[in-house]
Parts: structure tokens; C-alpha cells; sequence
């Protein structure tokens, strides 16, 4: 798994992520999403367009920064989704919890 910053304005931040989302490296996406929460973004918008495959816990670690950036009254947005992703977040029903668009611009309005 790799996070490739690219880019921020005043209210938001764009994140790329790439390869695979598992037991393995869900705790170091995890934190180092937090630490970008922490900084005070309101909309951080995340393109999943590398990003091959998502395990549960993956899933997990995806929730909790959902929850805390609501919190900290900001908005996580996630967009461009190869279908095999995006089949795991129709079927556990995270699509409904956390915005999923079609492209990066989409998620930046």
C-alpha cells in the first residue's frame, strides 16, 4: 500500500492510494490518514483508482476514519474505484456510509 499526497487547498485534501488495503497495512493507512484528519481538512477526498484489493480490515480501518473525520465535522469522500473495490464496498454496505464518486472531480464539489 502506498499514499501519494497529492495536494490540498485550504478545506481539502487529495490522496491517491495504490496496491492492496489488508491486515498487514491497514494500521499504517490508518494512521497516517488520522494525521491528515488531525491537521484540520474539512473534505479529504481519496482516488482509489490503484488501489488492486481492500480486506475487511481494510473496510474497518476506512470506517474509523470515516467516523473520526465526521467528528471533526469534516467529510471523507472516496472516488474512482476499480470495480473489484467497489464490489466489496456495494457488499458491505460502506458505499451508503462513506460518499463513493465516479471520478476526482466529482468528489472535489
Amino acid at each position: 500500500m502506498q499514499i501519494i499526497d497529492k495536494g490540498m487547498d485550504n478545506e481539502s485534501h487529495l490522496l491517491a492510494v495504490s496496491g492492496r488495503i489488508d491486515a498487514m497495512s491497514a494500521p499504517e493507512f490508518e494512521k497516517q490518514m488520522s494525521e491528515i484528519i488531525d491537521h484540520g481538512k474539512q473534505l479529504l477526498v481519496i482516488d482509489m483508482s490503484q488501489l488492486e484489493y481492500i480486506s475487511s480490515a481494510g473496510l474497518r480501518s476506512f470506517l474509523v476514519i470515516a467516523k473520526k473525520i465526521k467528528a471533526a465535522s469534516g467529510q471523507m469522500k472516496l472516488c474512482a474505484m476499480q470495480d473489484p473495490v467497489k464490489e466489496v464496498f456495494e457488499i458491505s454496505g460502506f458505499d451508503a456510509i462513506i460518499p463513493v464518486c465516479k471520478t476526482v472531480t466529482e468528489a472535489m464539489v
